[in-house]
């Protein structure tokens, strides 16, 4: 094969390699969203029990 066919791959892996890492980066910034979620989720449930509790007293 010739240089420009090594080339070629060789630009094609490293275009590969960095979307992996983007991925990877992108997996990150998604995972500690969905962790920010919960725990806004859990609020949001915690105070929806506190204000069906108070309903349930009146």
């Amino acid at each position: 094969m010739s240089n420009d066919l090594f080339d070629e791959l060789e630009g094609r892996v490293v275009s590969l390699m960095n979307v992996v890492a983007e991925l990877k980066l992108e997996n990150v910034r998604l995972k500690e969203e969905n962790v920010r979620l919960c725990e806004e989720r859990a609020g949001f449930k915690s105070r929806i029990d506190s204000i069906l509790k108070k309903l349930e007293g009146v």
